[in-house]
This record gives C-alpha cells, sequence and structure tokens, in this order.
C-alpha cells in the first residue's frame, strides 16, 4: 500500500492533517473516509489497521485528525461534534475536488456518531460503517462531567479525560446536545453496519441495540466478541477491516482492479521505506498479494513473510501436480494437504558427509491424502509429488541475474 501525507483546509481554515492510504495498485475503485473516536488521532493503531485492510478490497483511504487533535491545527475546545461532522464534510469534498467523491464512511466510537450525521448531509456516501458507536451524541459527555459546572461559572477549564488534559468551554458542552442522532439514523435510509464489543465498557452494547433499531433496512451487526473498546489488539482491528470489506462489496458495482505496471516481467514487488515499514506489495499482471514480517521481529503482519511465500509456491505446485498424475491415472484422491516448513540446519544434523560442514537450506514436506488408495499407489505419490517444477527448481542451480532500471 502507498500512505500519503495531505492537509485539508476545514471551514474555519485550519488545516486538517490526513494520510490518504492507497491500494497496491496505486488505483481505488472507490474512496472512504476513517473518523478516529473522541479525543484519539488517525494514528491510533485500530484506525491505520482498518484503513490498510480496506485498501486490500480496493478502497482509497482517508485518515485524519479532527480539529485540535493529533497534528491537526485548532484548540480542541473548538472540537465538538458539530464541528467534527463539519471537518468530515470538508475532508469529503476536498476528495471530491481533488480526487473523487467518497462513497463510505468508517466512524469509530463517536467518530461512528460524526460518520452518520454526515452522511445523512453528504449525497455521495453510498453506505457507512460504525465500530462502538454511541446511540446518542450527549452520551461522551460523561467523560467530562466533572468539569461541566465549572465550565459555566468560568467559561472555560481544562478537564481530565482519559488521563490527557484538555480544555472545554461552554460552546464544547452545549453542542453535544444539539444533535437528534436517533431521529437522523431514521431518515438515514443508506447501507448501514454496526460492530460493537458486548464486553465494552466505554460504550455499552446497548447502544448498538438502539441504532439498529432506529436504522431501516438494508442494515446489518457484527458482534466483535471479547474485544475491547479501542480495539487495542491489532487481530480485532483488523478483523473490522475484513469485515467492512467484504461487507460493502454488496451495495458497490464490481470493478476491475488494475494493476501496476509490471513492464514485461512476471511480477513486480514495491515497498515504500517511509510510510509501510516492511509491507510489501506484490503484483502479477490481473493478481494482488502483500508480504510482510511477523511482529515479532518488526513488523506489521499485513501478510506472509517471504519464506513463507517461498513455501507456498511449493505447496502450490505440489498439490497442483499431484492432482493432474492422480486424475490421469483415474486414482481416487480426493483432497490433498502439503505442509512445508524452511529452516537452517548443520550438514552434521542432516547427516551429510560434505568436506566442510556447514548450515544449509532445509525444507521439511509432509504430505496428507485423503481417497481409496493403497500402499502402492501412495508411495508413487509420494514420489510424483518431488517432480513439480518447483520442487526442481529449489533443488537445481539457480542464476539470479540483477541490474538497475530507472
Amino acid at each position: 500500500m502507498k500512505s500519503s501525507k495531505l492537509y485539508i483546509e476545514n471551514n474555519k481554515g485550519l488545516k486538517l492533517q490526513a494520510y490518504l492510504e492507497l491500494p497496491a495498485n496505486q488505483k481505488p475503485n472507490n474512496y472512504a473516509v476513517f473518523a478516529h473516536c473522541f479525543t484519539c488521532s488517525s494514528a491510533l493503531g485500530a484506525v491505520k489497521n482498518i484503513s490498510r485492510v480496506l485498501t486490500q478490497y480496493g478502497f482509497g483511504v482517508v485518515r485524519f485528525d479532527f480539529t485540535g487533535l493529533g497534528r491537526s491545527e485548532g484548540e480542541f475546545a473548538n472540537s465538538h461534534f458539530s464541528a467534527n461532522v463539519e471537518d468530515l464534510i470538508a475532508v469529503s469534498q476536498y476528495m471530491e475536488a481533488n480526487y473523487e467523491a467518497p462513497s463510505l464512511l468508517v466512524g469509530h466510537s463517536l467518530g461512528g456518531a460524526a460518520v452518520l450525521s454526515a452522511a445523512y448531509q453528504l449525497k455521495n456516501i453510498k453506505a457507512v460503517a460504525t465500530v462502538g458507536a454511541p446511540a446518542t451524541v450527549s452520551h461522551v459527555t460523561h467523560l467530562f462531567s466533572h468539569g461541566i459546572e465549572e465550565v459555566k461559572q468560568k467559561g472555560e477549564v481544562e478537564v481530565n479525560i482519559g488521563g490527557r488534559p484538555f480544555k472545554i468551554n461552554n460552546e464544547f458542552v452545549e453542542d453535544f446536545g444539539k444533535t437528534d442522532l436517533p431521529t437522523i439514523v431514521k431518515k438515514l435510509r443508506k447501507p448501514l453496519l454496526i460492530l460493537h464489543a458486548p464486553s465494552d465498557t466505554v460504550v455499552g452494547i446497548e447502544n448498538a441495540e438502539k441504532l439498529y433499531h432506529n436504522a431501516k433496512h438494508p442494515k446489518s451487526f457484527i458482534t466483535l466478541d471479547n474485544a475491547d473498546h479501542l480495539l487495542t489488539s491489532p487481530r480485532d482491528s483488523k478483523y473490522v477491516g475484513n469485515v467492512i470489506g467484504a461487507w460493502v462489496q454488496r451495495y458497490f458495482e464490481p470493478q476491475d482492479n488494475d494493476m501496476l505496471e509490471t513492464n514485461g516481467e512476471q511480477l513486480v514487488g514495491h515497498l515504500n521505506l517511509v510510510e509501510d515499514n516492511f509491507t510489501t506489495t506484490i503484483q502479477t499482471k490481473k493478481h494482488t498479494i502483500v508480504a510482510d514480517e511477523p511482529e515479532s521481529i518488526g513488523g506489521d503482519d499485513f501478510g506472509p513473510s517471504p519464506y513463507e511465500y517461498l513455501n507456498a509456491g511449493l505447496v502450490a505446485c505440489t498439490a497442483m501436480t499431484l492432482k493432474m498424475y492422480a486424475q490421469r491415472k483415474n486414482w481416487d484422491l480426493q483432497e490433498v494437504f502439503v505442509y512445508v516448513t524452511h529452516s537452517r540446519k548443520h550438514s552434521d544434523d542432516l547427516g551429510l558427509e560434505v568436506e566442510t560442514p556447514l548450515y544449509l537450506d532445509h525444507i521439511n514436506k509432509k504430505l496428507k491424502f485423503v481417497g481409496n488408495l493403497d500402499d502402492k499407489q501412495i508411495k508413487r505419490l509420494k514420489e510424483i509429488a518431488s517432480k513439480c517444477p518447483v520442487h526442481k527448481t529449489l533443488q537445481s542451480e539457480v542464476i539470479i541475474e540483477t541490474e538497475i532500471i530507472s
């Protein structure tokens, strides 16, 4: 994927910092905008994970910081709910003027309430997804209720929200009571996906029930078992991204995903070292895949590792070769399982007699067959498994030529 930094001016002349995440081919089929949770920012792990997973479904995703949060200009006191909605509309208008109008809005927590309100005002939005969203805008006021009376007296005070200091004023407090979210949801009439964790202690599950009850069809609900409100586990946020990506296909016209030019080669790989850590996009003429490193060595684990892809090539080739052979022989081979592990082993451990002991690449391949096969057939299939083209390539002397192109 590719990530580009944007600066979007809102209706008050303040610059909102945003990131545009693009699919591997850098040519989105559709655009989406992500609204983060109350007092959060677009740098939250869950926001980045969901956005990047959506790029795998052909979306270009804009994740941005609301006024006064993250790296956007302005004061937090000016980041009341109405301002959040106005920021969303400003981002939508910027995308329409410079790229293409977004068609999907995704919102987390209070950002979920904001995307519902913005979607009601934006004709270009075709679908909306919320994650842990409250059923009423005023739900969040309990987070700063300890400062409301003091605000009335002093006009502006500093409150502690989630362990961080924020300044709020009368306008900030009063604005949260101005929006009738239940009525907006009833009138929305756009496909809506509601995702919520039953164990959410910040925004209770009853909020999802109220949103679903007020919404008109088409509407869907997905439970996020064992997830917390902020989706702190990468597994949960990546799951959310995949659910939204799959769900929204129902409401968008299918499109061919144009690929990056392979320049006459079989495939091309691309890694943006500044934005993508180890995440590498790989494309053939018709297919896109993502490679990464596991989190244990500093990767984001968005895809298999390079050696897992090497193993995958051997696994696929072995299974396909066995299928073709068994069909040609009319043998009752119904299923094939190929288990492969790559490691480095010492020649002594492998029982090899070499002049100079050394470590060698070692691939362990295990086969499991399902079908009515006798011992002779199984033995022959084992022999055939070693004759697949990729297996032969890995055992042969391979010459790799490298050149620099401009």
